[in-house]
């Protein structure tokens, strides 16, 4: 199963893609992230996000998506801001037919590492162990995307032990 993690964001938006071998291993197939420029338009960077993630998903084909929640404290701004872009993402997704599926940080947080209040650094440690990486992934928002995508491919596996 090839499914690629996705952490928005209108300046960065990290990617990962992974695959689930028969054998359950996960394998990182590639990672990234989609760079805009504050200096741009807000409608030109939705516009160039849109097409660099259709590129990438045209390019790996995944069977499904695992995209973060909008999740935010105190800057509205910010949370609207990445609400355009999970929007743009979520249309990129959805015109080529792929699945979506959605999770907030702390089941990232839960299904990498066990325990939902993990510091970032640890569920950066169990990426790379999870994925028999030599060095954990950069930068941040990549390693955060292929998070996204290790906690679908085991809420996957755990949905399907059910059925």
């Amino acid at each position: 199963m090839l499914v690629i993690g996705i952490d928005p964001g209108t300046a960065i938006t990290g990617f990962g893609i992974i695959d689930e071998y028969p054998d359950r291993s996960l394998h990182m197939v590639e990672h990234g992230v989609i760079r805009t420029f504050s200096g741009t338009n807000a409608d030109r960077r939705l516009q160039i996000l849109h097409a660099k993630l259709t590129e990438i998903l045209q390019t790996y084909q995944p069977q499904c998506a695992a995209v973060e929640k909008l999740y935010f404290q105190r800057n509205v701004r910010t949370a609207l801001n990445v609400g355009q872009a999970r929007g743009v993402i979520m249309l990129a997704l959805s015109q080529l037919a792929i699945p979506v599926y959605e999770y907030n940080p702390m089941d990232v947080k839960l299904a990498v590492t066990g325990y939902g209040m993990a510091e970032k650094n640890q569920v950066q440690q169990m990426v790379k162990a999870l994925l028999c990486l030599s060095e954990i992934p950069k930068p941040d928002d990549a390693a955060d995307a292929l998070a996204i995508a290790i906690c679908h491919a085991h809420s996957a596996r755990l949905s399907t032990l059910g059925n």
